[in-house]
């Protein structure tokens, strides 16, 4: 029984389909930890649009970094790590592929000229607004599974989720 739903445990969460479950009644089952069924579901829609927008040649990092500058630029690295929950050196290599690439253009801040500031490049404009429509399907997909009320309940939890406890600094 998954602790979660109450009901039967599919097939999928045994341990390698033979129907034995993974761990003993009590103990820790990998398969039913809120975390890691967060990660597995997060991964596993991350590669889903990945391979949609795959012939722009971006990796999900930097469609992260892509997708946070089309809503807050002009904006820093630091503030992409807040938003993405990415850290600092992942952000920063997909950054830099992002400013080689000519998509993102690193620039002073106007009120401080001490930070250096993240913008979409005319190129970085036109493949962010080809690819939000290819995310914007998937979302409509994901939604598609889901019954009537559910897509609230589930931004609830996911608003309440994103309260939760941070990472130590």
């Amino acid at each position: 029984m998954s602790r979660w739903s109450g009901a039967e445990v599919p097939s999928g969460r045994e341990n390698g389909g033979t129907g034995e479950t993974a761990a003993p009644h009590g103990a820790f089952v990998l398969d039913d930890f809120l975390p890691y069924r967060l990660s597995v579901a997060a991964n596993r829609v991350s590669r889903a649009l990945a391979v949609r927008y795959a012939a722009h040649g971006l990796s999900i990092p930097e469609w992260r970094v892509m997708a946070v500058v089309g809503g807050f630029a002009p904006l820093s690295s630091n503030e992409v790590c807040r938003r993405t929950e990415m850290d600092k050196a992942k952000v920063s290599r997909a950054v830099t592929r992002l400013v080689a690439a000519g998509l993102l253009a690193r620039r002073p801040d106007e009120t401080d000229r001490r930070l250096i500031t993240l913008s979409f490049t005319a190129k970085g404009r036109r493949t962010y607004e080809a690819i939000v429509p290819l995310a914007l399907a998937l979302e409509q997909e994901l939604t598609a599974m889901l019954q009537p009320g559910e897509r609230r309940t589930l931004d609830r939890i996911l608003d309440k989720l994103r309260a939760g406890p941070a990472a130590a600094p």
